[in-house]
C-alpha cells in the first residue's frame, strides 16, 4: 500500500532514488530538469504538488550543479505550495569543510546547510556526515542516517578473528559501532596530513599482528590515505584486510590504488552511482535504499528512526 507522499529524484542518482520509492511502494513523481545552452538549469514539477509531503532525492557529490539543482527543485516546490519538503542528501558534499583549520577559508557545509534552509526545506535525511557536528549547522530537524546497518550482514561472516580499525581519531565512534556489533577489537590508526588527499600514518594503536582487518571510513577520495593505512596494517603483520565505507568517491586513479593494494574486498554503499571506469572486482555494492525507505516511511507516520541505530549507540 502506497503512503499518501510523493517522492521526487534530481540528476545525481535517480537508480537510487527509484529504489527508495519502490520500497516504499510509491514511483518517482514526474519533474523535468533542463539545461539551457549556456548551463542554466531550469526545473519543473510535471505533476501537482500543492498540500503534498515531499521527499526530494539527491545526492550533493560533485559536480556543483548536483547542490544547485536541489536547491532550484527546493525553490520550486516550496513556490508550488508543498505542504512539506523533506530533502533527502544520501551523500552530503562539502562535509569535509565543517572548520577553519586555515586562516581565510570558508566554513562551507555550514553555507550548504544555510542554502538549503533558506531555499525552503522543512527537513533534512541524510547518512554518516563526515563530522556529526554538521547536524547542528541546520536550523531544521536533520535525520541523521547510520550507514553500519546495511554492511554488517555482508561483514559477518567474512572473518572470526578480525579487528575493526579506524583510519583515525575522528572515526572512532564509527569503528566502535562496528567492532561492538560484530564482536571485534578496535584498533585506530595515527595519522596527520601534511597537505590535501596526503596522510602519513604515525602510530597504529592496538594489535593487528595475525589478524583479519576491517578498515571502516565514512568516505573514499582518492584513495591515497586509505591505501597508505593498507600499507601500515600490512606492516604491522594483519593479514586479510577489509574495507567498509559508505560514499566512494573514487576520484583520479582512486580504484587502480585500490586493485594494486593488499586489499581483499571493499564493501561500499550506493549513495554515489559508480561510474564504468570505477568497477573493480574488488569494490562489492550494497544498498541503502531499504534504510532510506524506512526513514521515510517512519518520518511520515511521525515514528521514531533513531530507533533503526541501536547498534550505533554507546
Amino acid at each position: 500500500m502506497s503512503l499518501n507522499i510523493k517522492i521526487f529524484s534530481g540528476s545525481s542518482n535517480r537508480t537510487l532514488a527509484e529504489k527508495i520509492a519502490q520500497k516504499t511502494g510509491n514511483e518517482l513523481g514526474s519533474v523535468v530538469s533542463k539545461r539551457f545552452s549556456d548551463g542554466e538549469i531550469w526545473v519543473k514539477y510535471g505533476e501537482n504538488i500543492r498540500g503534498s509531503e515531499m521527499f526530494i532525492i539527491q545526492s550533493t557529490n560533485t559536480p556543483a550543479e548536483n547542490l544547485l539543482e536541489l536547491l532550484i527543485m527546493i525553490d520550486a516546490a516550496r513556490r508550488a505550495s508543498a505542504k512539506k519538503i523533506t530533502a533527502v542528501l544520501p551523500y552530503f558534499g562539502y562535509a569535509r569543510q565543517d572548520r577553519k583549520d586555515q586562516p581565510r577559508v570558508s566554513i562551507t557545509a555550514k553555507l550548504v546547510a544555510n542554502l538549503i534552509t533558506k531555499a525552503g526545506a522543512d527537513r533534512v535525511m541524510t547518512m554518516d556526515l563526515h563530522a556529526a557536528q554538521i547536524q547542528g549547522f541546520f536550523d531544521i530537524p536533520l535525520d541523521h542516517l547510520f550507514g553500519s546497518s546495511i554492511f554488517l550482514s555482508n561483514l559477518a561472516e567474512i572473518s572470526d578473528n578480525l579487528v575493526v580499525v579506524s583510519p583515525d581519531v575522528g572515526g572512532i565512534k564509527m569503528a566502535r559501532s562496528y567492532a561492538k556489533k560484530l564482536n571485534a577489537s578496535l584498533v585506530v590508526i595515527d595519522k596527520r596530513r601534511p597537505v590535501q588527499n596526503q596522510a602519513e600514518v604515525t602510530n597504529i594503536i592496538g594489535d593487528v599482528g595475525g589478524k583479519d582487518v576491517l578498515l571502516v571510513d565514512d568516505l573514499i577520495d582518492t584513495a591515497g590515505t586509505f591505501c597508505v593505512a593498507i600499507e601500515a596494517l600490512k606492516a604491522k603483520g594483519a593479514k586479510r584486510i577489509f574495507g567498509s565505507v559508505t560514499h566512494a568517491l573514487l576520484s583520479g586513479n582512486a580504484v587502480e590504488k585500490l586493485n594494486n593494494s593488499a586489499l581483499e574486498k571493499l564493501f561500499v554503499s550506493d549513495t554515489i552511482p559508480l561510474t564504468p571506469g570505477n568497477q573493480s572486482e574488488k569494490i562489492e555494492i550494497c544498498t541503502a535504499s531499504d534504510l532510506f525507505a524506512e526513514a521515510i516511511i517512519r518520518t511520515y507516520k511521525n515514528e521514531s528512526i533513531s530507533s533503526l541505530f541501536d547498534v550505533d549507540k554507546g
